[in-house]
Order: C-alpha cells, then structure tokens, then sequence
C-alpha cells in the first residue's frame, strides 16, 4: 500500500491570518486550533478525509532561504481572469519572479508572501 498525503505543514507568524485566507481561496473550513499557536483547515470531512488538510504552524521567524513547496491552485466555478480578481480581493497579491508574460498562469503570494500559482486550467469540484 501507498501514502497519501494527510496534511500540509506551513509555519507562519499568524496561523489565523493565513488560516482565513487559505478558507476563502479553497472553500475550506477551520477544522481546529489553538489561539496564536497554529490552526488546521480542509474540507468538512477533516483530517483523513479525500483532500489533505493545511495545518498553520506558529513561527516567530521565518524559515532561512525559500519556501521550495508552492501550492497551485484551480478555479472551480469562474474563469481565470474572475478568480485572479476574486483572489487578489482577498489579500492575495502578484509575485514577480521573472516570467515573462506568455505563461498560462499567475504567480501570488498569500498574506504572509508564500508563493503560489493560480492556474488557468478550470476544473471540477468535487
């Protein structure tokens, strides 16, 4: 038998700040925490269940160098550019790192400036 991935890890300086953010890009719930120490969130069914969940780590200081994992995410119900619009709303911002116009997708950071691409691919919900 396999792994699967249970959960992502993320340390963060405000696990609640960021717990919110990652509810309204993913549609995720709270599914736990403990106030200013860490928060885990991810679909109804919890921990276990079909996706994996993302559980927000307390950190006074950032991790030396760059985060080497990066989340991509798809719009479900709306076009890219809709979703870009939404996302950026939300406290999403855009990121440079060199692309050059051409590509298929958007490169931001959440609050706490941790890359992640917004796909232009639409998919599924499931």
């Amino acid at each position: 038998m396999a792994c699967r991935i249970g959960e992502l890890v993320l340390g963060c300086r405000d696990p609640e700040v960021l717990a919110q953010f990652w509810c309204e890009v993913l549609d995720f719930v709270v599914l736990g925490r403990e106030e200013g120490q860490w928060a885990e969130i991810g679909t109804p069914e919890g921990f276990g269940g079909p996706h994996p969940t993302l559980f927000f780590s307390r950190r006074d200081e950032p991790e030396p160098g760059k985060l080497r994992l990066h989340i991509d995410v798809n719009p479900t119900d709306r076009d890219q550019d809709a979703e870009l619009e939404r996302l950026l709303a939300i406290g999403a911002r855009p990121v440079d790192i060199g692309q050059t116009g051409e590509e298929q997708w958007h490169v931001l950071a959440d609050p706490e400036g941790n890359e992640f691409c917004l796909l232009k691919a639409r998919i599924n919900p499931l």
